[in-house]
């Protein structure tokens, strides 16, 4: 999809995204903030595990909270997107647009929760540090950057799925692999330096170490998780518009 036509169907998108909201939310009692108590208990129960169990330090919440909300917009924005084709059958089969758009709006909208979750979240990580590093705000420039990450995933996903079904359960085995596979839930010291340098090929643990330095210990991220990230994301999606691109012919035949 180019510049051109995104602005063209640019009040689609934002009509298809508001509408992904309020969907996701509706006919629950808590609506939104069922998003931000899930990763919350979860972080309660790791930090009870870890902290008290394996004597973790005095960080160890605001870097087990940081670690799962950057995680969590991974996870759960190529999880949406993976269903985004299939779960709007009427706009692939009875209606041209780019199709792209479907996947964009779906990760848009997983993109503004995550953001909410972690605007939210910053009064939980001054309770437990008052002194909250000047860098916490420049957070969302980061999210820049991994927002393209996972929408080349997204499209990647969303292609696929339409021709392999079983893809969603496949995704969500590898994704409970790549929460053990990333330094959430121990910290960085325990990996061995003949693992470090392949460990650190994983954009996800960059992209997980670069939100630490902001919201935690407050250092800009390094020039190498900089560029990284951004390669990583590249090529992320340039895999994603490619599969796209070539699998999309057979959408409406398909569903």
């Amino acid at each position: 999809m180019t510049i051109k036509e995104f602005w063209a169907y640019r009040e689609l998108v934002g009509n298809l995204t508001v509408a992904d909201l309020k969907n996701r939310y509706q006919n629950t009692a808590l609506g939104f903030l069922w998003s931000l108590l899930s990763p919350l208990l979860l972080a309660l129960v790791l930090y009870f595990v870890f902290r008290f169990l394996y004597g973790q330090g005095p960080e160890f919440p605001r870097y087990l909270i940081v670690g799962l909300m950057t995680f969590r917009f991974f996870s759960t924005g190529t999880i949406n997107a993976l269903y985004s084709i299939i779960g709007k059958p009427s706009l692939v089969t009875k209606v041209y647009i780019p199709r792209e758009i479907l996947v964009l709006s779906n990760v848009l909208s997983t993109l503004i929760s995550s953001l909410l979750e972690f605007i939210v979240t910053i009064p939980i990580l001054f309770l437990l540090s008052p002194e909250l590093p000047p860098t916490l705000w420049l957070f969302p420039l980061l999210f820049l950057v991994y927002f393209w990450f996972v929408y080349g995933i997204g499209l990647f996903l969303a292609s696929l799925y339409v021709y392999f079904r079983d893809l969603n359960q496949i995704w969500e085995v590898l994704a409970n692999m790549l929460f053990f596979l990333c330094p959430i839930i121990y910290p960085m010291v325990q990996i061995t330096d003949r693992v470090m340098p392949f460990y650190l090929l994983n954009p996800l643990t960059e992209f997980i170490i670069m939100y630490r330095d902001l919201m935690v210990y407050g250092n800009l991220p390094s020039l190498y998780s900089l560029l990284l990230t951004l390669a990583a994301s590249c090529i992320a999606l340039a895999i994603g518009s490619i599969t796209f691109n070539k699998l999309q012919r057979r959408f409406a035949e398909e569903i």
